[in-house]
């Protein structure tokens, strides 16, 4: 499937590309001992990468869901932390400015988003809740006194991409013992208390963080819980993007080394072993790649993705898997070494069969959209 992009959305890539090679390839490896700096995300902010999916009406870039999973798999060629982080405060945080705020609150918070001064969050996750997202155990409770859609919410949350360097969370809460609701919370209010920056296996540069809510102050948004976790469905695709871009990276290193690498007086590369895994991965990429272009055009056109986000998304991540782990075998030794980024790629797609859904989820979801 060709991608239909306009000539904006091509420009726009080709920004999103001198990037990566400009500041995110050189310093990908550093990232992981310490994460990236602050002036990152003031570029990102500038080039229009935080917010492409917001429309150009409302001050964003406004490009289709086909350019958005493009520009997230162009990232993660450079560091699938960032490339996680990208996806995430898009499809997540932004869209959310998009379709599911009041008139008050996108004046209030979206130019600051925009410019990058307002970092954001989305806090679903917590020790208790995963997976299942109805288990969610914070709860957020009227204060009358503080005004209309003003709540106090107590509670845990975890696994929380770039919390702890956000400004501002959506926070995912109970109102009621069988409905679920979206608030805003300023990190700033001393009800939200910081616990630790969690370290990860890989995307180790992302701030991924766990903090309590003590009587912290929320402001509730529009939508239902059902409809704010629709974005999700643009969010997996993201992720999808992520992983391909992943074991693109692997795969071209493989390759690469396969030529170069002699073993008993010839290249691996001449060894049938060794292009059955190279060949493997090449279908398994472009099968991948047809998976997310289908699902994102689907979405561009205002069709239902359900099912093909999840498509997308679990064949895709656990393509990342097998590649990954095929280049770390075809590198043999040098591969499972800290000098040769093949192991990186390995750790940093693991994240793609976890996040914004595991792969046991999306089989789930497609089973239950096959059944229907």
């Amino acid at each position: 499937m060709i991608l239909q992009l306009t000539e904006r959305e091509k420009q726009f890539l080709a920004t999103v590309r001198e990037f990566v090679r400009t500041d995110v390839l050189p310093y990908h490896r550093e990232w992981e001992t310490s994460m990236w700096p602050d002036s990152l995300f003031d570029t990102m902010a500038r080039n229009g990468i935080l917010h492409m999916v917001v429309p150009q009406s409302l001050g964003g870039i406004g490009v289709s869901c086909q350019t958005y999973a493009e520009a997230v798999r162009e990232i993660a060629r450079g560091d699938g932390a960032l490339a996680m982080n990208v996806a995430a405060l898009n499809a997540l945080c932004a869209a959310h400015f998009v379709d599911f705020v009041t008139q008050e609150q996108r004046e209030k918070y979206l130019p600051g988003i925009l410019n990058g001064s307002i970092r954001m969050a989305w806090g679903l996750t917590e020790p208790t809740a995963g997976s299942d997202a109805r288990g969610v155990q914070t709860w957020a409770k009227p204060d009358p006194e503080l005004g209309p859609d003003r709540y106090r919410m107590n509670g845990q949350k975890m696994f929380i991409t770039n919390a702890g360097r956000a400004q501002l969370i959506i926070i995912i809460a109970r109102v009621s013992d069988d409905a679920l609701a979206p608030f805003l919370l300023e990190t700033s209010d001393p009800g939200y208390e910081f616990t630790r920056r969690i370290p990860t296996l890989g995307v180790k540069a992302s701030f991924t963080a766990e903090f309590n809510l003590k009587d912290a102050l929320g402001w509730r948004t529009p939508g239902t819980f059902e409809e704010v976790t629709g974005l999700l469905y643009r969010g997996r695709i993201g992720i999808a993007g992520m992983a391909l871009g992943l074991a693109e990276m692997a795969f071209e290193s493989a390759v690469e080394y396969s030529k170069q690498r002699e073993q008993f007086g010839k290249p691996i590369c001449k060894n049938q072993a060794i292009q059955w895994m190279l060949a493997d991965s090449r279908v398994e990429i472009e099968a991948a790649r047809l998976l997310i272009h289908k699902a994102a055009r689907m979405f561009d056109e205002g069709q239902r993705v359900v099912e093909e986000a999840s498509h997308a998304k679990l064949f895709s991540s656990e393509t990342a898997r097998n590649v990954t782990n095929r280049a770390i075998q075809i590198f043999g030794g040098r591969g499972y070494t800290l000098d040769y980024d093949v192991e990186k790629y390995w750790r940093d797609a693991k994240l793609c069969e976890i996040g914004e859904g595991s792969s046991e989820v999306q089989r789930l979801i497609i089973a239950k959209q096959v059944l229907r």
